[in-house]
């Protein structure tokens, strides 16, 4: 440049001069302006085909499983085993009740139980004996019936006998009497003294046989009539007998009934034994303890909660909106934050996803049929399974707030896995049935 600050122009061959050069700031700010909105555009651009392959939310929080530790049985409580948050493993006793009031119970289901088999072996005892008697009476009125019907055959033998010795009596009094009579009606000085008296003799003799016969007779008639009765006696004592069989199952009967007392009796004992045992309350799983409302010498009811176990195995329940899991799947990579960390990231995996919103599984679910509707974009519930190694070094407890990114990819065929039916059930049957029936 000359002293005047004008520039400096340049001479060609030919003796001309060229315009002079514009210096590098005198470029125009549009072309910057320019450079700076397209290495913008590539930059976002870049950070667009980055962000557009996670999936992220705030609205997720660690989850987990709480086992609720409650009295089974009713009773004062004797003491307090554990403290506050302390990490227990399964069987640990937690709390001791007074056991008086259940040994008592015990005691008198253990005395109830022995009066019980006392009666089931009196009963079998019974039922022995009663089949024994029955063998015995029956052989026994068998064989007296046989002894009765002989009796009266041998009556009934003598019976005939003495009637025939009362006839062969009557026919010799009608003889004695007729020569009695014959000597009567003839001359007195043709008859001796001597052959009057033979003949009233024996006139005599013969009505006296003839009574004595008779007397046989009636004798003898009695004897059947006692022989018959004795046997009637004999016939009764054997159908008494032959009742045998059901005296029998009644005694078999007693002895059932007397069994299942027994059992109910053994059942009240190991129900007594059981709440005894429920009088020590120990825990279910492994975990640690938390919201512990047990203190010495409070009252339990059944079913009243004494205190929660909050067990090791933790995951992620990520609500993402439905509009976000379009791409989502199990086993997709996970990143996780927690508020409780910062700058500490934990890794995972997805593992399922809930069949249906949030919102559709709470106490009140919408009710979109009625009234004016307004579109809310819904929530599904994503769970997401942690590292083995995130819960053994760190401490993460249900309830606690969350960032999860799912690494979704871009685009491609992955999608949430649809419902599938279970084998042999009600939709397979549906589908292998005839048009006809469906």
């Amino acid at each position: 440049m000359t002293a005047n600050n004008e520039p400096k122009r340049e001479v060609t061959e030919d003796g001309q001069k060229q315009a002079p050069r514009k210096p590098f700031r005198s470029v125009p700010a549009l072309l910057v302006i320019v450079a700076l909105i397209v290495l913008g555009g590539v930059g976002g651009l870049i950070y667009w085909l980055h962000v557009r392959q996670y999936e992220d939310t705030d609205d997720a929080f660690i989850d987990g499983e709480i086992v609720q530790v409650s009295a089974k049985v009713a009773g004062i409580i004797q003491s307090v085993e554990v403290k506050d948050n302390e990490d227990v493993a399964a069987g640990t006793v937690l709390v001791r009740l007074d056991p008086r009031d259940l040994q008592a119970t015990l005691n008198a289901a253990k005395a109830a139980l022995e009066a019980a088999e006392a009666r089931l072996e009196a009963a079998k005892t019974n039922v022995d004996l009663v089949r024994a008697n029955t063998e015995a009476s029956l052989a026994e009125a068998q064989a007296g019936v046989k002894q009765a019907k002989a009796a009266i055959e041998s009556s009934q033998s003598h019976l005939a006998s003495s009637r025939a010795d009362v006839s062969a009596a009557e026919a010799e009094t009608t003889r004695r009497q007729a020569d009695l009579k014959r000597y009567k009606s003839l001359d007195q000085r043709a008859v001796s003294r001597q052959q009057m008296d033979a003949a009233q003799a024996a006139a005599d003799s013969a009505e006296a046989n003839l009574a004595a016969a008779r007397k046989r007779s009636s004798a003898a008639e009695s004897a059947v009539m006692e022989a018959q009765a004795r046997e009637a006696y004999a016939e009764g004592m054997l159908a008494a007998a032959q009742t045998g069989p059901q005296q029998i199952a009644a005694a078999v009967a007693q002895a059932k009934n007397a069994q299942a007392a027994a059992d109910e009796a053994k059942a009240a004992l190991d129900e007594a034994e059981l709440n005894l045992s429920y009088a020590t309350i120990r825990a279910p799983v492994a975990g640690r303890v938390t919201r512990r409302t047990a203190r010495k010498g409070q009252y339990l009811q059944v079913g009243q909660i004494v205190l929660a176990l909050v067990q090791p195995d933790i995951w992620v329940t990520a609500n993402f909106k439905e509009n976000q899991i379009t791409h989502m799947a199990r086993g997709q990579d996970v990143q996780v934050e927690v508020d409780a960390y910062p700058g500490q990231t934990f890794h995972g995996k997805v593992d399922s996803i809930q069949a249906g919103s949030g919102a559709r599984f709470s106490m009140l679910p919408p009710e979109n049929a009625t009234g004016n509707y307004v579109k809310v974009v819904q929530r599904v519930p994503v769970k997401i399974v942690l590292d083995p190694d995130a819960s053994r070094q760190w401490l993460l407890a249900p309830g606690m707030s969350v960032v999860p990114r799912v690494y979704v990819g871009v685009g491609g065929d992955q999608r949430p896995l649809p419902i599938e039916p279970s084998p042999g059930g009600a939709v397979e049957a549906e589908r292998s049935a005839p048009p006809s029936v469906r």
